[in-house]
């Protein structure tokens, strides 16, 4: 079993223009057939602590372009993963992207729920300092508790998480 270290960095401005430069690749590519790029996670809400890797949604209005745009996204080094147990959110990985910020791609359609909690989410953390404040605490101490072990920083975070969804009408 390989160990991945638990790395949360404090909020770094470069991650703005990191994303920025990911989603130009992005649009050159696939622009014609998606409703928009969405910068979300942890990276996208200034203040917070974060794991250094940039969470992006790419939106389509429905699964009609979805085959096309699996072959646009291979054809500059992204393969389709499936949806990794998340309904309606379609994950993809890459290799040999050395010229961008370490990145998770996904492509949602504009109905799905997963893509409406994370841009509920990531709204709440930037218009709330204190919510940033506490869930960056939790974030730092979990990396503290936990180095090698992702499954434990996650689960660490938990209870905190509900608490925020349950603030901005998550939960």
């Amino acid at each position: 079993m390989q160990t991945k270290k638990v790395i949360v960095l404090p909020y770094d401005r470069t991650w703005k223009s990191d994303f920025e430069k990911i989603k130009k690749e992005l649009s050159d590519s696939i622009g014609d057939l998606i409703i928009g790029i969405e910068h979300i996670g942890s990276t996208s809400v200034e203040g917070m602590y974060a794991k250094p890797c940039i969470d992006i949604d790419v939106i389509i209005k429905d699964y009609s372009v979805f085959n096309e745009i699996v072959g646009k996204l291979a054809s500059i080094g992204y393969i389709h993963e499936g949806d990794l147990g998340i309904k309606d959110r379609e994950a993809f990985k890459y290799s040999d992207k050395a010229h961008l910020q370490k990145h998770h791609l996904y492509v949602c359609p504009q109905y799905s729920e997963e893509l409406h909690r994370h841009i509920t989410f990531r709204d709440f953390l930037r218009s709330n300092a204190e919510a940033v404040k506490k869930y960056s605490s939790v974030k730092e101490k979990a990396a503290e508790l936990f180095p090698n072990d992702i499954d434990k920083y996650i689960e660490y975070k938990s209870p905190c998480i509900k608490e925020l969804y349950k603030m901005c009408g998550l939960e």
